[in-house]
């Protein structure tokens, strides 16, 4: 038995840019939600038993308390933005667990969900392309699906794309950077020398302290040992931020997520509100609600 946690947020935004816009009677945009409900109801019908999305209800996080820079919902398109809590209910009228994020992000309450649910199923299929859910990654148990490339990742996946282990992606992404979430990284440090320390030391803490202990084939260890120890607190709290949090306060166990049909009053009438007709059949089997 598999568990798939999809990352809603990422899917809002993928049908957000790659499908053509649409508005129900309201005249509210709701071919983002239309394009997830559908995608869900894909993998459901294509035989996923149980199923958990995560989304940012807020784009705001306790991150941002930490880094003024970490990133906001500023030049957020409001038509995008207004789909989210549409999502919400149609995807828990659909009979899915949802998880919408307020305090934390949505990639913690699926790093969360996949520790909690490594050790009760064969797999853990995280379904997201965010380098972040990389750390989550274990073996053949916890693996990410990237569903726009149709491109896995298991342990041996994540060190061939980034040339470091699971464990190591939150140190890499604090000496590398990342734009998506607003920090900047360590100047001078890029993919190659950050890989290149990672891959035989596991984490900036375990650095020697003398530079001729780095690799010989590490260019310019000198500026970028320098580089390092001028930005070390910045480190400490680029790696915090890159970090998934495991103690999401969620309160559902494995047998909440197992789909056991859309409910049917609240589905029909809340397809037909948003004018997504062409779903309401799609369900292949019912609860009352």
């Amino acid at each position: 038995m598999n568990v798939h946690l999809v990352d809603g947020t990422y899917e809002l935004f993928r049908h957000y840019y790659a499908v053509p816009k649409a508005r129900d009677a309201q005249g509210r945009e709701i071919a983002a939600v239309r394009g997830v409900v559908g995608s869900i109801l894909g993998m459901i019908n294509g035989g996923a038993t149980h199923v958990g999305v995560a989304t940012d209800h807020v784009i705001e996080s306790f991150r941002n308390d930490l880094f003024a820079g970490y990133k906001t919902g500023e030049g957020l398109p409001p038509d995008l933005w207004a789909q989210f809590p549409l999502a919400e209910v149609a995807l828990r009228a659909l009979g899915i667990v949802v998880w919408p994020m307020v305090t934390f992000e949505a990639d913690d309450a699926l790093a969360t969900a996949a520790s909690r649910f490594a050790d009760e199923v064969d797999q853990v299929v995280i379904l997201s392309p965010d380098k972040d859910l990389a750390q989550c990654v274990n073996g053949e148990r916890v693996v990410m699906y990237d569903r726009l490339r149709k491109k896995e990742y298991n342990e041996d996946g994540v060190r061939l794309k980034f040339g470091v282990s699971p464990a190591s992606i939150p140190d890499y992404l604090a000496l590398v950077g990342d734009n998506a979430d607003g920090y900047p990284g360590i100047p001078g440090w890029g993919a190659k020398s950050a890989a290149t320390m990672l891959a035989q030391f596991g984490s900036i803490e375990a650095f020697p302290a003398d530079v001729a202990s780095w690799p010989a084939t590490l260019r310019q260890r000198a500026r970028l040992a320098e580089a390092l120890r001028a930005a070390a607190m910045e480190a400490q709290l680029y790696k915090q931020l890159a970090t998934l949090r495991r103690d999401v306060p969620l309160t559902e166990g494995l047998a909440d997520l197992e789909w056991r049909g859309a409910r049917r009053k609240d589905y029909t009438v809340l397809c037909r509100d948003l004018g997504l007709t062409s779903l309401i059949e799609r369900p292949m089997r019912w609860i009352p609600g």
